[in-house]
């Protein structure tokens, strides 16, 4: 799926449902999509989880305070998703294909 969502549902302290041109429906927690950050620190986690499944998650919270939430989600052009968190990270799923298979 490369075609952008037609609709992005946010619950800021739950999660973002994307309906997509198909038909079809995701949802992702967000501290799933925290986690499924393409960025290089939560690429990193992800490496030294899969190598050590008892591997500690790091618990920085980037100065914020309180449970994880998405400030904002927005379609970037034609091409990205963009999420905001409140501890500080945004995340930049560039290809809807991303999305899909996560």
């Amino acid at each position: 799926m490369n075609q952008p969502p037609l609709h992005l549902d946010l619950k800021k302290d739950r999660g973002l449902t994307i309906q997509w041109g198909d038909g079809a429906s995701s949802y992702y927690s967000i501290a799933y999509l925290r986690h499924m950050s393409p960025s290089a620190e939560q690429r990193e986690a992800r490496e030294n989880a899969q190598k050590n499944p008892l591997h500690i998650l790091s618990t920085k919270s980037g100065g914020a305070s309180g449970p994880l939430t998405a400030l904002s989600a927005e379609l970037v052009g034609n091409y990205a998703l963009r999420v905001v968190f409140s501890d500080g990270h945004a995340a930049f799923f560039k290809g809807f294909f991303l999305l899909w298979t996560i």
